[in-house]
């Protein structure tokens, strides 16, 4: 996905498109506290264990760590769940999308765009142990054609 002017991406979750083939994305605004922006603007998050949920109508994000800032007055949980804010008609297509078994909502990049923190989630479907394998015997291959390609190319010019 192409960087847009005015976002900058300051935590991503790496792991998740390992682990699960993703079928659709939203980006959604994030309800946060001060103190846990500084954190966010710090680098100092993780999403690697975090999922969101459809709780009576709203989507929450359970489990990201956001660090304490350590010059705030007041603390906040590090692990709180935090709501999203996503459109009506967004919320009804991914409750119907998640009835379906073995589909979940996964968080993949937390950024800022225009000074509002947003989260990008995707619907996801779990990946199988072979299929875990299987991409990353793609990707070296992948890999190992382009550093050909790089080496013919060098020898040429």
């Amino acid at each position: 996905m192409p960087k847009k002017a005015g976002e900058r991406v300051a935590i991503s979750n790496r792991r998740a498109r390992h682990e699960y083939h993703i079928l659709d994305t939203y980006e959604a605004g994030i309800v946060l506290v001060g103190s846990e922006v500084k954190s966010i603007r710090d680098g100092r998050a993780n999403l690697s264990d975090a999922y969101a949920r459809l709780e009576g109508g709203e989507v929450w994000l359970h489990a990201m760590h956001v660090s304490p800032y350590p010059f705030a007055r007041q603390q906040h949980d590090p692990t709180r769940r935090r709501k999203l804010l996503l459109h009506r008609g967004e919320i009804d297509r991914l409750v119907g999308k998640l009835t379906e078994s073995g589909l979940t909502l996964v968080p993949l990049k937390l950024y800022f765009n225009d000074g509002l923190a947003k989260v990008e989630i995707a619907v996801a479907r779990g990946k199988r142990q072979w299929d875990k394998r299987q991409a990353m015997a793609e990707r070296d291959a992948n890999r190992e054609t382009e550093r050909v390609l790089k080496d013919r190319r060098q020898r040429r010019g």
